[in-house]
């Protein structure tokens, strides 16, 4: 006796008539699992397809960004190397005509030429050296914009003494790409690490003695 199941049903092949009903119940069966056979690779090849598809997406904008920031890392590398000349006009070029700094205790510092003359003085001190190097960059989705943190390290003479003396610090610089494809520093600001310096208060001026005649006539005797 043949005996096949289909769900929850045992079927009796020899007690169906006609005879045909049987082949084609064994044909349908067979049918259903070839299909099914053939639809698993064509599932998996497409689930892989939407895979590398979203991968592919992904990834094109970050690598982008990343270009971006590597490009201004290099123009930071290069600004660097042209502040050790002391050269102010060298120094300025990488600010946009616009640019603004913003320097501790003072007042912001906007367009080119106004930070021209604020720096002319710091690099003809004999003792002036600057260096910078960025930790953390990041670029806009745009393609226009990058800021970089970092900190720095810049020496400088006492006001008092003339001998050089190194400060320590962060800054945060922000670059926008220019019309011919270059990168230009539109916001730069510094901010110390050493402890903000305070100004000893001057003493009150002392109120004059008054002298009066009579003991200015005293002190007369006594010298008599």
């Amino acid at each position: 006796m043949n005996l096949q199941e289909s769900g929850n049903q045992i079927i009796r092949y020899d007690e169906l008539r006609p005879s045909g009903l049987r082949d084609r119940i064994l044909d349908a069966h067979l049918h259903s699992s070839e299909e099914k056979t053939m639809l698993r690779p064509r599932y998996l090849f497409a689930c892989v397809a939407l895979f590398a598809l979203m991968t592919a997406c992904s990834s094109n904008v970050p690598t982008s960004q990343n270009a971006d920031v590597a490009a201004v890392r290099g123009v930071e590398t290069a600004w660097v190397k042209d502040i050790a000349t002391k050269d102010v006009d060298e120094y300025v070029s990488y600010y946009s005509n616009d640019a603004s700094v913003l320097l501790p205790n003072e007042m912001m510092i906007t367009g080119k030429d106004n930070i021209k003359a604020a720096l002319k003085p710091m690099l003809a001190d004999p003792n002036f050296a600057l260096t910078f190097q960025s930790t953390r960059g990041e670029a806009s989705k745009s393609g226009d914009f990058v800021y970089l943190i970092g900190t720095y390290s810049m020496t400088s003479s006492s006001p008092t003494d003339q001998k050089p003396v190194t400060d320590s610090g962060k800054y945060l610089t922000v670059y926008k790409k220019q019309a011919d494809g270059s990168w230009k520093a539109v916001a730069d600001m510094v901010n110390s690490d050493l402890p903000a310096r305070t100004e000893r208060p001057q003493a009150a001026p002392q109120p004059k003695k008054h002298v009066t005649h009579r003991v200015t006539r005293a002190h007369r005797r006594r010298r008599t």
